[in-house]
C-alpha cells in the first residue's frame, strides 16, 4: 500500500470539533482520554487486590455506583481511540513500527525520554483533574476560561520544552 499524504489540518480540526460535538450531545460530557485510562488503572488493581479497592478512600469511590469501572463510557472512548488510530494507519499505509527520533540519539534514549514525557503528562493530567482534550478542547468548546488558560498553557510549555529538549530532535 502507498503512503498517503496526511489530511489537511483545517479539515481534522474541523472534525475533531464535530466529535467533540457529537461526544457531548450523546453523553452529555466532553471529551478526555486520561479518565478512560484511570478507570483501567481502577478495574486493574480492583482485579489484583480487590480489598485494597475496595478499602482505599481513592479507589473505592470508583465502587459507589455498583458499575464496574471498564463500564463507563471513558474506558469506551480510549478503545475507540486505539482502533481509530489503528485504523487511520492501516489506510494510509503508515501501520508500521518506527521510533521517529534525531540521528544524534539511540532509540534508548528516546524511548526513555518518551517514556518520561507521558509519565509527566499523565501526572500533571492528575493534577489538572484532566487532560489537553478534557480541560483544554471541551473546555474551550464551552468557552470555559479554565479551558482557553490550559490551551495557552500546554502551548507555551511545549515551546519552552522543546527549547530545552530540542537536541533530542536536531
Amino acid at each position: 500500500m502507498t503512503k498517503r499524504n496526511y489530511m489537511n489540518p483545517y479539515l481534522a480540526g474541523m472534525l475533531l470539533g464535530l466529535v467533540l460535538l457529537a461526544a457531548m450531545y450523546f453523553s452529555g460530557r466532553g471529551l478526555g482520554a486520561s479518565g478512560g485510562l484511570k478507570y483501567a488503572v481502577v478495574a486493574a488493581v480492583d482485579a489484583v487486590a480487590p480489598e485494597h479497592a475496595k478499602q482505599s478512600v481513592y479507589y473505592s469511590s470508583y465502587f459507589e455506583s455498583g458499575e464496574k469501572p471498564l463500564k463507563n463510557w471513558l474506558f469506551f472512548e480510549v478503545l475507540g481511540l486505539i482502533a481509530g488510530g489503528l485504523i487511520s494507519g492501516a489506510l494510509s499505509g503508515r501501520l508500521k513500527f518506527t521510533i521517529e527520533k534525531s540521528p544524534k540519539i539511540s532509540n534508548k534514549t528516546r524511548l526513555l525520554f518518551a517514556f518520561l514525557g507521558g509519565v509527566f503528562f499523565v501526572y500533571g493530567a492528575q493534577l489538572a483533574r484532566g487532560c489537553t482534550s478534557g480541560a483544554a478542547l471541551s473546555g474551550m468548546a464551552v468557552l470555559s476560561v479554565a479551558g482557553f488558560v490550559t490551551m495557552m498553557s500546554i502551548f507555551g510549555s511545549a515551546f519552552l520544552f522543546a527549547w530545552f529538549f530540542r537536541k533530542l530532535w536536531i
